[in-house]
């Protein structure tokens, strides 16, 4: 069994990528989901870019703890059984390192080339928080 401290290290790391995630939506809302769409280069578009690369980022840490921690979820697991998993850790290594071509294929591959790759890291979300809360909720 994994110590509480661990999980709650791990569930850390999560919130960490989660709140990136809610501001991406929020951007995605106020900027992107209209007739007219910001223009490259614009704050709208930067800060969507920012948040979403933060956040994808961020769920790539979450994986490898889960990895480290040997933690086991039917539904989760099934989802890190994708060739996504690792088309995702090349593109935390694009954000966390720095890339002299701007649209390196760390960026494009994960969206271009993954199974449903935005579906899936929504999904892999949804499960990671379900998990995260049933854990918790029994600690207290």
């Amino acid at each position: 069994m994994v110590a509480d401290k661990y999980m709650l290290a791990l569930h850390r790391y999560f919130i960490w990528a989660d709140r990136m995630r809610v501001h991406f939506n929020g951007v995605l809302k106020s900027h992107f989901l209209g007739a007219i769409k910001p223009e490259f280069g614009s704050a709208e578009y930067i800060n969507a870019t920012l948040y979403m690369s933060y956040w994808y980022a961020g769920m790539y840490v979450v994986i490898e703890g889960w990895k480290e921690l040997g933690l086991s979820d039917s539904k989760i697991d099934k989802l890190l059984n994708s060739t996504n998993v690792d088309l995702l850790k090349r593109y935390r290594n694009g954000v966390f390192h720095f890339q002299k071509k701007y649209w390196d294929e760390r960026f494009i591959e994960f969206i271009r080339d993954g199974e449903n790759a935005i579906e899936w890291i929504r999904q892999l979300r949804e499960e990671f928080s379900r998990f995260f809360l049933e854990k918790l909720d029994k600690k207290e």
